[in-house]
C-alpha cells in the first residue's frame, strides 16, 4: 500500500475519536493511570501517531475536559430563550447521556488542569448553570435558584459516575424528571426540621499507622495525590522515608486504607440512623440526611476519593467497590419499598442522580458546613428521588 493510498483512508475525523477514545480511557482510570498507548489503542493508531496530533498526555486530557462542557454550551445555544427549564434540561440531558462513558472527566479530573485552563472551564460551567439558574428562577421563586440549578445538573452529570446498564431513552427520562423536580424542591423548606443525624466519631489517631491516614488525606486534597511524596506524608508524622514503609507498601495503599475506614464510619452512620425506622420513606429520608451529613464531616476525603479511586490497582479497588456497593443496596431496597414502580436499575440511577446532587450543591456551598446547609442539601436529594 503506498503511502498515498494510506493517507487517503485516514479519517477525516481522527482528532474526534482521538479525544472520543481519551474521554473513555482517563475516565474509566484516571488521568495518571490513563497511557497515551491505551488511548492510541483504541483509536486503532499508535502511539508515536497520536503525538501527531498532541504532544503530551496533557494536552490531549485539557482537550477532553472542554470538550463536554462545549457540548453542553452548544446544546444550550441552540434552545431558544423562550424555551422552558424542562426543554433546556432535556438538552443538557441527551448530551450528557449521549457522551456518558467520557463525559465525566470535567468533572471529577478537572482538578489536574493547570491555574489559567481550570479557570477557562469553569468560566464555561459557569454559563451553563447561569443559564439554567435563569430558568428557575423565571419558573420557580426564589430562594437558592442558582444551588437548585447546580443540584439539577448535578442530577444529569451523575449518569457519568457509574455504570447502571440502563436504556438511553429510558434514562434521559428518568434524569430530566429527577432534575426538574430538584429544580422545583425549596431547599429552605426543611431547615430546622430536618432529621438529626448521628455520626460516629473520627478515630483519634493512636498508633503511627493511624497518625498517617490522618495526615496523608489533607495532602492528597489539597495538593494532588500525584504530587504528594511518601517523604512528605512521612514528614508530616515525623518519620523518615524508609520507614514509612514499615506501615504501608505505597502511596496508593494509603488511600485505599484512609477510604475503608471512611466507608466503615459511613456503614456505622447508616445502621445507626436507620435503627427503628420502618417506614421506607423515613428511611429514604434519613438516608439521605445520613449521607449528606458524612460528605460535609469528610469533604476532604470524599473530594480525593471522586477523583482518584479510579486509578488504584485493581486489589486495592475491590475491596472499595464492594463497600460502596452494599452502601448502595440500602439506598436500593428502601427506595424500591418508598416507590414500588421503580425497578432496580431506574433505582439505582436515582440514587446516583442523588450523590451528584450532593457533588455539585456541595461545590456550591463551598462545602460550608451548617446545619441549614446539611437541611437544604438533603431536602434537594429527597427531591431527585421522588418522594
Amino acid at each position: 500500500m503506498t503511502a498515498g493510498s494510506t493517507a487517503a483512508i485516514r479519517p477525516r475525523n481522527r482528532r474526534q475519536l482521538i479525544v472520543e477514545a481519551a474521554g473513555r480511557v482517563f475516565s474509566e482510570h484516571g488521568y495518571h493511570a490513563a497511557s497515551m498507548e491505551e488511548i492510541a489503542a483504541g483509536v486503532g493508531i499508535t502511539a508515536a501517531a497520536l503525538y501527531r496530533h498532541f504532544p503530551n498526555k496533557y494536552a490531549l486530557f485539557a482537550e477532553c475536559a472542554n470538550v463536554m462542557v462545549d457540548r453542553l454550551v452548544a446544546a444550550l445555544d441552540e434552545v431558544p430563550p423562550e424555551a422552558s427549564l424542562a426543554d433546556t434540561l432535556a438538552a443538557v440531558t441527551r448530551v450528557t447521556v449521549a457522551h456518558r462513558a467520557s463525559g465525566g472527566v470535567y468533572r471529577w479530573e478537572a482538578r489536574y488542569l493547570d491555574g489559567e485552563d481550570r479557570r477557562v472551564l469553569r468560566a464555561k460551567f459557569a454559563h451553563v448553570v447561569g443559564r439554567v439558574t435563569e430558568l428557575v428562577r423565571r419558573e420557580h421563586p426564589p430562594p437558592e435558584e442558582h444551588l437548585r440549578a447546580a443540584a439539577a445538573l448535578g442530577v444529569i452529570g451523575s449518569i457519568t459516575m457509574h455504570r447502571t446498564s440502563i436504556a438511553q431513552r429510558r434514562v434521559e427520562e428518568l434524569l430530566l424528571a429527577s432534575a426538574v423536580r430538584v429544580a422545583a424542591t425549596d431547599p429552605t423548606a426543611a431547615t430546622g426540621s430536618a432529621r438529626v443525624v448521628e455520626l460516629p466519631t473520627q478515630p483519634v489517631p493512636r498508633t503511627r499507622r493511624a497518625e498517617i491516614l490522618a495526615a496523608a488525606v489533607p495532602l492528597f486534597e489539597r495538593d494532588g495525590f500525584a504530587t504528594v511524596t511518601n517523604g512528605r506524608i512521612a514528614e508530616a508524622v515525623g518519620l523518615v522515608p524508609s520507614a514509612l514503609y514499615r506501615y504501608f507498601p505505597g502511596k496508593a495503599d494509603i488511600l485505599a486504607a484512609a477510604c475503608l475506614q471512611a466507608g466503615g464510619l459511613l456503614a456505622q452512620a447508616v445502621e445507626q440512623n436507620l435503627r427503628g425506622v420502618a417506614d421506607p420513606h423515613d428511611a429514604v429520608v434519613a438516608l439521605a440526611a445520613t449521607y449528606v451529613a458524612y460528605s460535609f464531616e469528610h469533604t476532604a476525603l470524599t473530594s480525593v476519593a471522586n477523583a482518584e479511586l479510579v486509578g488504584l490497582p485493581a486489589n486495592l479497588q475491590r475491596p472499595l467497590v464492594i463497600a460502596q456497593r452494599e452502601h448502595i443496596a440500602v439506598w436500593e431496597q428502601q427506595l424500591r419499598s418508598a416507590r414500588p414502580e421503580l425497578d432496580s436499575r431506574q433505582a439505582r440511577v436515582l440514587v446516583h442522580a442523588g450523590f451528584g446532587v450532593v457533588v455539585e450543591a456541595g461545590r456550591g456551598l463551598r462545602w460550608q458546613d451548617s446545619p441549614g446547609h446539611r437541611d437544604a442539601v438533603a431536602a434537594l436529594v429527597v427531591g431527585a428521588l421522588g418522594l
